[in-house]
């Protein structure tokens, strides 16, 4: 129900990391470009299957890409696999982020959502979309392989539970 109470919850990737400095990550200094944030660290993530952990839904799992260190907080990314059998009855639930941009492309499988005055889209396979901030959305159903790659700036952000 949209007009139903929400119930914020945090991102699944926990805390923004310090700055170098050993002061508390910041975005007051955006919109003052590149040079008004610590520099850009090399990183590098390899795959395992172990690297997917419990987050923010029980029927997911996350990896984290460990982006969110790398830019002092500025993005975050993961991938997200998604737990077989989809259950509707769980996944359904209308929803949206505090973020200020958010990609998602589909690495394997399908997986069917609704968009706030868009209706359901299966998105498969090589599919990509952006979410318009604030936007309220839900998970419909999902292939047992599916796999996406989530990109969300900040990295640090609330989801906020409509149902």
């Amino acid at each position: 129900m949209i007009g139903a109470e929400s119930r914020p919850t945090r991102s699944p990737h926990g805390p923004r990391y310090p700055a170098q400095d050993g002061g508390p990550a910041s975005h007051a200094n955006q919109g003052q470009g590149a040079a008004a944030r610590q520099a850009e660290v090399h990183r590098q993530s390899h795959p395992a299957a172990t690297d997917f952990a419990c987050g923010l839904r029980r029927y997911a799992k996350y990896r984290d890409l460990d982006i969110s260190a790398a830019t002092d907080g500025l993005l975050h990314a993961h991938m997200i696999q998604f737990v077989p059998p989809c259950r509707p009855e769980e996944v359904s639930k209308l929803h949206y982020h505090d973020v200020e941009f958010q990609m998602v492309y589909v690495l394997k499988g399908w997986i069917k959502t609704e968009l706030q005055g868009q209706g359901g889209i299966t998105m498969r396979a090589g599919s990509c979309w952006i979410q318009p901030p604030h936007i309220k959305h839900k998970v419909l159903d999902y292939s047992d392989d599916c796999q996406v790659l989530e990109i969300v700036l900040p990295a640090d952000f609330k989801t906020v539970e409509l149902e």
